[in-house]
């Protein structure tokens, strides 16, 4: 059963299973695996919109998908498959057409408490913690860096892993502290390798990820030790910043294929950034749903896999 579907976007989901909601996915318990499924829903500072971006959740899946198969030989994910039809043997339940291409069946791992977050360009954030302090989450940068410029390498800077309210950036030092040496550094390493990766292979169309953000879980491997793999999505438009190499010029802010467009246009409604949030115009929703259909097929190469397609 599903709800809060209009003109093709899925708001909400209510299979009868074990369900946990996060502010964009629907999570659902299958024992030893997960049902992830990528809804339309949209949230900015922390809030979730009354109303979704049309194939959002499927953009979302699906890319994260590419990513997982593009990077598994290098550094394992917990992807089992994407849910493609309506026949599905192996579940408990029965699953519609509007799941299609916006749910991935998941092995099941303990969440690592961090956001592991790689920085390769200086934006977001990571600007105004150089204007005030020369530094990113505590990492000394060249003096006379501008708004939007690469760094001299890719910088991991962590942060915590909130269950309500807002994450907090900490040192990897702090990091070590939450999930002890051996984790730390192995996210580290990781996190670093696959946004070099991502970073390649989104140049060659046309793209720079200015910085992203991956999460890991920790599963037995085939020798029965624990290990950090790579979690929930990957280098996606709610992940990532993505800029057009084409019109990127450093010195100002760059036009995103992400949500970059809505927090900018929540900026100037004067909204206080306390639930419930506006509902978006029609005018913002049509660019966003373009920029994240445009930023999928440009990068994977794909088409976007919908019912009956």
């Amino acid at each position: 059963m599903t709800t809060g579907t209009s003109d093709d976007v899925l708001l909400q989901t209510d299979l009868a299973l074990p369900k946990f909601q996060g502010k964009v996915r629907d999570v659902y318990d299958l024992g030893d695996r997960l049902l992830l499924v990528a809804t339309d829903r949209v949230s900015a500072f922390d809030v979730v919109l009354p109303n979704g971006i049309p194939d959002k959740g499927r953009v979302l899946t699906q890319m994260s998908a590419y990513w997982f198969e593009q990077t598994e030989s290098v550094v394992p994910n917990h992807m089992i498959r994407v849910i493609d039809s309506t026949e599905n043997p192996d579940l408990p339940v029965a699953l519609g057409p509007e799941f299609i291409g916006r749910t991935m069946l998941v092995r099941k791992t303990a969440p690592v408490k961090l956001e592991a977050i790689v920085r390769g360009y200086l934006s977001g954030s990571g600007w105004k913690d150089y204007q005030a302090s020369g530094k990113v989450c505590g990492i000394p940068l060249p003096a006379g860096l501008r708004e939007s410029d690469a760094l001299p390498q890719a910088i991991f800077t962590p942060s915590t892993k909130a269950d309500e309210g807002h994450d907090e950036n900490i040192s990897f030092d702090q990091a070590v502290e939450i999930v002890g040496a051996e984790v730390a550094n192995t996210v580290k390493v990781r996190s670093m390798s696959l946004y070099m990766y991502g970073m390649a292979r989104a140049q060659q169309r046309g793209f720079i990820i200015a910085d992203t953000k991956f999460e890991f879980g920790m599963i037995a491997n085939a020798d029965g030790e624990d290990e950090a793999i790579l979690i929930d999505e990957a280098l996606t438009p709610d992940s990532s910043r993505f800029w057009d190499v084409a019109i990127y010029e450093p010195g100002k802010a760059q036009p995103s294929f992400d949500k970059q467009p809505l927090r900018d246009w929540l900026e100037s409604t004067g909204w206080d950034k306390t639930p419930p949030g506006p509902a978006m115009p029609p005018e913002v929703v049509t660019l966003l749903q373009g920029r994240y259909q445009q930023g999928f097929e440009r990068i994977t190469g794909r088409a976007l896999v919908r019912p009956g397609s």
